[in-house]
């Protein structure tokens, strides 16, 4: 299951960085796109280090940040202060998504992110998630060698 939700993960990540190649949204999309994506990967990570699925279904829900918190406090190491903020404002991701009617007086706080900084953050923790489980990237995601981390 663990494969499963890194390959959902790998997948969706590959959609959001060509999506904003292409034609770059609005932070509120890639926020919603961005938030999906992570607790994908980082539900993975859970998984692997012995989280039931059912658990993190029940407590940590679509929080990111609470996700990331767990995920770090059991040997994740990725300890980016970019990305915990990220991870807040994403928390619940579930908002990203919801059309609100009045969408002006209701909208939650994008904390200044936008498509071009949201997506390199969840690139790095979506390669970090394939760095500590040993999961191959689904085909079609390989990462090219100008692309590959150092």
């Amino acid at each position: 299951m663990s494969r499963f939700r890194y390959h959902n993960a790998e997948r969706w990540m590959t959609t959001l960085e060509a999506d904003f190649l292409i034609e770059p949204r609005h932070a509120k999309e890639a926020l919603h796109q961005a938030g999906f994506v992570t607790q994908q990967a980082l539900c993975a990570y859970l998984l692997d280090v012995g989280f039931a699925d059912a658990w993190n279904a029940s407590h940590i829900k679509q929080d990111i940040a609470k996700a990331l918190a767990y995920a770090n406090a059991c040997g994740f190491g990725h300890d980016c202060p970019d990305m915990a903020r990220l991870a807040a404002v994403l928390s619940p991701y579930w908002k990203w998504g919801y059309h609100y009617h009045d969408w002006e007086d209701d909208r939650p706080l994008t904390g200044g992110f936008i498509p071009a900084t949201i997506t390199p953050l969840v690139r790095a923790l979506v390669d970090r998630v394939h760095d500590v489980t040993g999961h191959p990237r689904p085909k079609g995601c390989q990462r090219r060698p100008q692309e590959a981390r150092s």
